[in-house]
């Protein structure tokens, strides 16, 4: 049966509730809440702009990024959503921010122009496994001071997997936002009047995601969205379940060798490793073919006796 709210962390559903003008308020808020702004004005203003594109990827109009604006001091924001675990994400973060820090400097500006860059990353995945809580953020800090000099990139990673709270344990906007990343989907009307409260925004949110807003256009891309991710996720399981089952029959193997070098009955080796009894036998076959080749080989080399 299908739920009322579709699912935030889909790439279409994503870009629908924080990448449109017409939602521009939902992603200021959300970044307000979101980030620890220390000695600075909240947002009141963000500017979309074109998402960064790799020179050999952009003939494909592939986006590198989800969403990229800056905000009415320059800043730049990039926000990601990232539902599978992906080789190097911490270093493809940072690869992204210095590709829209460099895109500020064109011919003529000055250094001291460029202004700071902001990555954010809702991971439905566990990124960082020695940590703790559910939202780190990172910043450039002198290895024994801790002061932090160099101001203009910041990392801040939350880990859903890690977000644990229930509805009646929330009590901070951003627990609502984590609350809402990972339980949206399955939010039903009881629970949706819960998390709302007197919150306008997490209300229009949420508003996005009702599946009776889309129209079939929309709903189709997201479908075939959420396709692409599961047979993604497919994939990397298969390849999991190969490779368990490569090591597995390994381990099988080097059991019976050690059985049978031991020469234990074949009935009891195969009880034992859950090999058929002919796999055995082939084992066995093959440890005698190496033991004879080994014979004949020291036999060869052997110093012939003088008459």
């Amino acid at each position: 049966m299908s739920t009322k709210f579709l699912d935030p962390t889909n790439d279409v559903a994503f870009k629908k509730i924080f990448g449109t003008e017409k939602n521009k308020d939902i992603l200021i808020h959300f970044l307000n809440d979101i980030l620890v702004f220390k000695n600075k004005e909240p947002i009141r203003e963000v500017q979309f702009l074109k998402t960064v594109q790799d020179p050999e990827i952009a003939s494909q109009k592939t986006s590198i990024v989800d969403i990229l604006c800056k905000d009415e001091k320059g800043s730049s924001y990039i926000v990601e959503i990232q539902v599978a675990r992906t080789s190097g994400f911490e270093k493809r973060a940072q690869y992204y921010a210095s590709k829209v820090y460099c895109s500020q400097a064109g011919i003529g500006d000055k250094y001291p122009n460029l202004k700071e860059v902001i990555f954010i990353a809702i991971a439905d995945f566990i990124m960082f496994p020695n940590k703790k809580r559910y939202k780190s953020d990172h910043v450039i800090l002198d290895r024994e001071s801790h002061e932090h000099d160099l101001q203009d990139f910041s990392f801040t990673f939350i880990e859903l997997p890690k977000f644990k709270k229930k509805i009646e344990q929330i009590s901070t906007l951003q627990e609502k936002w984590c609350y809402f990343f990972k339980h949206a989907k399955e939010t039903s009307p009881e629970e949706f009047a819960k998390i709302i409260g007197k919150d306008v925004i997490i209300k229009k949110a949420y508003t996005e995601l009702d599946r009776f807003h889309w129209t079939a256009e929309a709903l189709q891309s997201y479908e075939q969205s959420e396709k692409k991710i599961k047979d993604y996720v497919s994939s990397l399981d298969y390849k999991y379940d190969e490779g368990l089952a490569a090591g597995e029959r390994k381990n099988q193997i080097a059991i019976a060798e050690n059985m049978l070098q031991e020469r234990l009955p074949l009935k009891v080796i195969v009880k034992v490793t859950a090999l058929s009894l002919e796999e055995v036998k082939k084992i066995q076959a093959s440890i005698k073919k190496t033991s004879s080749k080994s014979v004949r080989s020291v036999k060869s080399k052997a110093p012939s006796k003088k008459k």
